[in-house]
């Protein structure tokens, strides 16, 4: 009898441990609720009348706003995405020149539901230069260059295939005999934090090699000719499209505006900037004869 209680009572423990076990668990996510009234808000830095594309940096700063927004995605509409729980958020676009972006936010809700709004900016990116090239070559607001005229190569030419004066160097002060050609001064002026203007005060006359005297206006072979060389100009910085590396060249470029004179003319209008330091700076420019002539400038 003993045993069969035994066997009564373990019968009604198993029953009870599988009914609880069969028993429906019932959870409880609470509401869906997808955000309301999103809004996006694009300030492009230096955005104005006068540059309605902004100042060129390819800064802007976001700013979003839903009701019941738990977070959201960005995407800035060149690839780019980020997440953020924040409701501010800054990017910078750099593709250069002016390119259009449409930048679409996700605001999340609760139970992930979403809430799409796009807006369409234009954005002006400029090729930055680098801060230490503004820093030796302005020293931070205007700094004066001339020829370093008893430095062995302070005018040279050499294949465009190279990045070395390989066929020919001036001898120290070869050129005195042409004053033109070591009289002048280059004031390179920093306008704002990526912006550098230059004067070539050139007295009124450039030295010029005969094969570039067209482009100036003028006829002849290599000489001094009056030039007017169009006052103070922006000059336009970019990256080195030569094919020069981290080995021979700073990689930096700088297109000079109407002639494009800096000291003497070759006829080109770029000038890489083959190296730089603190009081030496050494340029490489393809003349209109097709050759890479160098020049090396001494801060005054």
């Amino acid at each position: 009898m003993e045993k069969n209680m035994k066997y009564v009572l373990l019968l009604a423990f198993v029953a009870t441990i599988a009914i609880t076990a069969c028993k429906k668990t019932d959870y409880t996510f609470g509401s869906i609720t997808a955000p309301s009234n999103l809004a996006i808000t694009a300030a492009i830095q230096g955005l104005n009348t006068a540059n309605p594309t902004g100042d060129g940096s390819g800064n802007v700063a976001f700013t979003l706003s839903a009701t019941n927004a738990l977070g959201y995605k960005i995407y800035f509409g060149n690839g780019d995405s980020v997440y953020t729980t924040s409701t501010t958020a800054n990017y910078k676009y750099t593709k250069l020149d002016t390119n259009t972006y449409t930048v679409t936010v996700n605001a999340i809700g609760t139970g992930g539901a979403m809430t799409t709004a796009s807006k369409q900016i234009r954005v002006l990116y400029k090729y930055q230069i680098p801060a230490n090239i503004i820093t030796l070559l302005t020293n931070g607001t205007s700094k004066n260059w001339g020829v370093a005229k008893d430095t062995t190569g302070h005018f040279g030419v050499g294949p465009i295939t190279s990045f070395t004066p390989d066929w020919y160097q001036a001898v120290p002060n070869e050129k005195a005999a042409t004053p033109c050609a070591y009289a002048g001064t280059i004031t390179f002026t920093q306008v704002s934090a990526n912006s550098i203007s230059m004067l070539d005060n050139n007295l009124g006359s450039s030295f010029i090699i005969g094969a570039a005297t067209p482009f100036y206006g003028q006829s002849g072979g290599d000489g001094c000719y009056v030039i007017n060389t169009g006052g103070t100009k922006i000059l336009g910085f970019s990256g080195a499209n030569s094919g020069s590396n981290s080995t021979n060249s700073t990689g930096v470029q700088f297109n000079v505006p109407g002639n494009g004179l800096v000291n003497f003319g070759t006829g080109g209008t770029t000038y890489e900037i083959i190296s730089l330091k603190v009081n030496v700076m050494v340029l490489r420019n393809i003349g209109s004869d097709g050759n890479a002539w160098y020049q090396i400038l001494r801060a005054k």
